[in-house]
């Protein structure tokens, strides 16, 4: 029965009623050990996403229910219970999730769930650091964390935190620290405490759910990769955008959180989110992306940062993280495996899609460790074909060779399939898509992420748009050559951008980064007359960061005064309320564009 209804889940000319009486038998029927009651799991909650009726979808939240009950009884029996830890199923009810959480999150789980937490003490081995931190919080400690070899630190936390949970006691103190909130992480990090959340129902995958208005119900075949062309996806009509309510914006961190928690997972753009500026995006098909950015305390000295939600039909079916420098986007997506049969392809394009939308970006760039490259899944999943049927190259002449041949060898043989040794050699390096014309826009949306749009904002964005020239015919001196060529982000790494810097010091300044971050402040300050005297401390930190790599850049001293107030509006802008604006004002500066390209190729 499991694979009929396995099979049901993508065929579309199966009666409702056949479907229908499938999930009624498991309703029923007992759960007889942990693989079993994963590929039901999976199942119900991919016909959760992807429904083909609304009786349907109705037996399946019937039965998923009845799930939360099945952990407790395979438990009782002493059953082998280790394969619901695996974390590309891990989070069904009923279960646990031990992990090192961060500082961060640790903090929102005692907020939010306090007693469902508990310390794993069998994963504890970091007595010297915990001998090392705990006497701030428990007077005489020392006496035995100097000298003692095995302290009962379990019994000292006992003693001292009366009949408080023992995590939220101690978060409690590293809280009441009059230190920095970095220090505090850095000090609780450096415990390296395994902590077990046993989350609740509505935490689960299995029943993590966002309330929907509308189901979209699918009754046709689904969406395959081979139906996708990018490049007409990036230039379909604008995406619906709008920005939601301070409630919802937290609401979507939490289930971003929980549902990477259960799956021992971490985002810094969930872990840090700022819930006060999400925009919802209705990418049709019944699927939503919450965008979220960070604030300035926690976004990147060079990139703009955005990571996003995605949901289907109230699911979350997926997680999408860019990295943005001018039109380049370093784009992560990570479809969950329970979803993998889904509308992958299209699902990919539309976020795509909506980052050009909001961000200009039209040059999008892999990492070797997203199709394989010390990855195993990414290997066995044929990661690298996915992107290059939808036109990605290989940016390395050698991996571009590699790839033509092995097309040649599936052009002449249909059963020929690449093996996981060549894979391999293909993920050695980065895939970039480019946009045709590229860089001859920056977005066809004066949407900042969640900026304010007052009269004042309008005015400045008004000025910088060039006298009211529509943003998206703000014209780039020369587009970017296309196809399977070469092109200027060929060679660029940010990594690159850091190691000149490193250079530049041990060089310069004897190694030592204080004397660097001076001395390029003091120049850049200088070479483009800034006055900083009522700059705030997040651009101040924003010119002290970007203020490393403009004193690299040749003759920037020479730029022309429109150049440099562009370029003061960029440092500023780092810090504004989102990066969009940021990454709009870097891609009208050519000249800004090309020396920080010359100088990360």
């Amino acid at each position: 029965m499991l694979d009929e209804l396995e099979r049901a889940k993508r065929q579309f000319d199966v009666p409702e009623s056949q479907v229908i009486s499938t999930l009624s038998f498991f309703a029923r029927r007992k759960i007889e050990n942990a693989k079993s009651l994963i590929r039901l799991h999976e199942t119900l909650l991919f016909l959760r996403a992807y429904p083909q009726g609304a009786s349907v979808l109705s037996q399946v939240e019937k039965t998923l229910r009845t799930l939360a009950r099945v952990v407790p009884k395979l438990r009782d029996k002493d059953l082998d219970l280790s394969p619901l830890d695996n974390p590309e199923v891990s989070g069904i009810a009923g279960t646990r999730v031990t992990s090192n959480f961060s500082y961060v999150i640790v903090c929102w789980l005692v907020a939010k769930y306090p007693k469902q937490l508990s310390i794993d003490w069998d994963w504890f081995e970091e007595e010297d650091r915990f001998g090392a931190t705990m006497p701030r919080f428990m007077p005489l400690l020392e006496e035995e964390a100097m000298v003692e070899a095995h302290v009962p630190y379990r019994d000292w936390l006992r003693a001292a935190r009366r009949r408080e949970n023992e995590v939220a006691w101690l978060i409690g103190q590293f809280e009441s620290m009059n230190v920095s909130e970095n220090v505090k992480s850095e000090l609780y990090d450096s415990l390296k405490l395994h902590l077990t959340w046993r989350f609740g129902f509505r935490s689960s995958r299995t029943g993590m759910k966002l309330p929907v208005s509308k189901v979209f119900f699918h009754n046709q075949p689904l969406i395959q990769r081979r139906d996708i062309s990018l490049s007409v996806e990036l230039l379909s009509p604008p995406i619906p955008i709008e920005e939601v309510s301070r409630a919802l914006g937290a609401k979507i961190l939490d289930i971003a959180r929980e549902t990477s928690a259960v799956r021992y997972r971490e985002l810094h753009g969930f872990t840090y989110g700022d819930s006060r500026r999400v925009l919802k995006a209705s990418l049709g098909r019944g699927t939503e992306a919450f965008v979220i950015g960070v604030p300035p305390e926690h976004r990147l000295p060079l990139r703009a940062y955005h990571a996003a939600l995605i949901f289907k039909n109230g699911v979350p079916v997926a997680y999408f993280e860019g990295l943005s420098l001018f039109e380049r986007m370093e784009s992560g997506f990570n479809l969950y495996y329970t979803f993998r049969d889904g509308e992958t392809a299209w699902l990919y394009a539309r976020i795509l899609r909506l980052m050009r939308q909001l961000l200009g970006v039209t040059v999008f760039s892999i990492e070797p460790y997203q199709i394989g490259h010390e990855n195993e899944e990414g290997i066995e999943s044929g990661a690298f074909w996915f992107y290059r049927k939808l036109g990605f190259r290989p940016v390395r002449p050698e991996l571009m060779k590699l790839t033509l041949s092995e097309e040649q060898k599936i052009a002449a043989r249909r059963d020929y399939r690449t093996s996981a040794r060549t894979l391999r050699r293909l993920a050695a390096g980065h895939l970039l898509f480019e946009l045709e014309g590229s860089g001859s826009y920056a977005c066809d949306l004066p949407l900042p992420l969640g900026e304010g749009r007052g009269e004042g904002a309008k005015r400045r964005e008004q000025k910088e748009r060039g006298g009211g020239l529509p943003l998206s015919l703000i014209p780039h001196p020369s587009p970017l050559p296309k196809g399977e060529g070469v092109s200027e982000w060929d060679d660029f790494a940010v990594r690159n951008l850091g190691l000149a810097v490193q250079r530049r010091m041990a060089k310069d300044f004897s190694g030592e980064a204080p004397k660097i971050r001076d001395a390029s402040v003091k120049f850049v300050k200088r070479a483009l007359g800034l006055r900083t005297d009522r700059w705030r401390e997040a651009e101040l930190n924003g010119l002290e960061n970007l203020a490393l790599v403009l004193a690299m850049i040749p003759g920037v001293e020479r730029w022309s005064a429109d150049k440099k107030e562009s370029a003061a509006q960029i440092i500023r802008a780092k810090a504004n309320s989102n990066e969009a604006r940021y990454l709009r004002l870097m891609q009208r500066h050519t000249k800004l564009r090309a020396g920080i390209i010359a100088l990360g190729s």
